[in-house]
């Protein structure tokens, strides 16, 4: 049996395990939440380190990418700077190619139209190849990364701009502590005079697209009609965005009992099956293996005529 595990610094409340088979391998996937506190998930990956497949970094990216440029979060890189055998990996070497084919899925599969749609993406320098696909499909995007990350309220209307802020914040909120960054463990929730300030955004938008951590921490009370596209979300999650009416659910990663796991458990189960130990996995790889898993991303539509309806 193949073990993955994902040690993330976010709440342990949404740790789970399950027993899968994929592509012939019986897999045990886990996930840990240490509740914002860094040393803890350093004692988890120095201590679990060669007793599993691969490792998933939850709750903090490891790289972010510019249009020229890899940058590596100081604060990630001392979580494993002690592990020697199993391979960790963040999500970010699968996003570029997952994320792509989700949203060009939608629109050859599904028929989804993104074309002067109006779409909110929360964060984007983590997740260039989805904000890509939207700019080539002609949507109409708001790049949120100011707004959600750095509190200053100014939406990001195009890739050159992203491209242009991205070269120049990267390099420093990869040195700056995680926490001034992105919400861990209490982190994660917020005021309601805080959620007031960021409303709109989210009534104006069409979609909402990114990491779910973020769009959860300020969503509003209602999102009527709203389409959301996210990675990982609980059973609570989905309750939560249909009482919200949300129209429809898209994850870019695929429900193992009663929930989706992060992109980084997706990318951990990839080089997991790989075998590959010694090196990233190259994009080509990535793909030939979703293919391989016959990957479709979990669409629920809780507008459906007979009620909540869950398809791929």
């Amino acid at each position: 049996m193949k073990r993955v595990i994902s040690i993330s610094l976010g709440s342990s409340k949404r740790d789970h395990v399950v027993q899968t088979r994929i592509l012939g391998e019986d897999f045990l996937i886990e996930r840990r939440g240490t509740d914002g506190c860094k040393k803890k998930a350093y004692q988890l990956f120095t201590e679990l380190d060669g007793q599993y497949d691969a490792f998933g970094i939850g709750g903090i990216d490891l790289y972010i990418y510019t249009s020229k440029n890899k940058y590596t979060f100081r604060d990630a890189k001392k979580l494993i700077k002690d592990v020697r055998y199993t391979p960790a990996v963040d999500g970010s070497g699968l996003k570029n190619t997952l994320e792509r084919m989700v949203i060009e899925y939608l629109e050859e599969k599904l028929d989804m139209d993104f074309r002067n749609k109006r779409v909110l993406m929360v964060a984007a320098v983590d997740r260039f190849g989805m904000a890509e696909t939207f700019a080539s499909l002609r949507a109409d995007t708001v790049f949120g990364d100011l707004i959600f990350g750095l509190g200053i309220p100014i939406g990001i209307k195009s890739l050159k701009n992203l491209h242009r802020i991205a070269s120049v914040v990267a390099p420093i909120i990869t040195l700056a502590p995680i926490e001034w960054v992105y919400p861990t463990g209490s982190k994660q929730e917020i005021s309601a005079r805080l959620k007031e300030r960021y409303r709109k955004y989210y009534l104006e938008a069409d979609v909402i697209a990114g990491d779910f951590l973020f769009i959860k921490r300020y969503m509003p009370d209602y999102l009527e009609g709203k389409i959301i596209i996210t990675n990982t979300v609980t059973a609570d999650n989905i309750k939560e965005l249909e009482q919200k009416g949300v129209r429809l659910l898209i994850t870019t990663t695929p429900e193992l009992n009663g929930r989706s796991f992060g992109t980084n458990v997706m990318e951990a189960v990839l080089v997991a099956l790989s075998g590959v130990k010694d090196r990233q996995l190259r994009q080509e790889e990535y793909v030939e293996l979703l293919r391989k898993i016959k990957f479709a991303p979990r669409v629920i539509d809780f507008a459906g005529s007979t009620g909540t309806q869950e398809y791929v």
